[in-house]
């Protein structure tokens, strides 16, 4: 399939309710749900509890061990990140299948930008689900920092 031009009285352009473009340096960092970890929400799939988030790791932040119900994707824009070997540096593309449980680390701190596609869960202690962290979640805590209007949800 080779896409062409289309006069545009056959085929209607959409039209958008609310703006496509945001700018996430307008949106102030939240506090997420690992210490020393913060998020700007930038979508939500409420039809799947995923979200698309930028992430900032703080330097030396290892994170407790988690697990994803939905496959996620992340770009990392600054630092590094990763898994024992198994390590992203800036410009790096990850993506990591429905079902991984990890414990993530970045001795620098990274910045990212990630696309979770479903819920991610906590453990206690015991191997018990400790709580769910899911589309609903994260938008609750971005209303509470005021960070959640360009989002049009309500």
């Amino acid at each position: 399939m080779k896409l062409q031009k289309v006069d545009t009285s056959i085929v209607k352009t959409t039209t958008h309710e609310h703006p496509v473009f945001i700018n996430p340096d307008t949106i102030p960092w939240t506090p997420w749900v690992i210490e020393g970890t913060f998020f700007k929400l930038m979508h939500l799939k409420e039809d799947t509890g995923g979200f698309t988030m930028f992430l900032k790791v703080e330097a030396g932040n290892d994170a407790p061990i988690h697990g994803h119900i939905g496959s996620s994707e992340v770009y990392i824009m600054e630092g590094e990140f990763g898994y024992d070997d198994d390590r992203g540096s800036k410009g790096n593309y990850g993506y990591e299948p429905a079902g991984a449980s990890h414990m993530p680390t970045s001795p620098g701190g990274t910045i990212m930008f990630a696309i979770i596609h479903g819920p991610l869960f906590g453990y206690n202690p015991d191997g018990s689900i400790s709580g769910i962290v899911d589309g609903q979640a994260m938008y609750a805590m971005a209303k509470e920092n005021n960070a959640h209007k360009h989002l049009h949800l309500e």
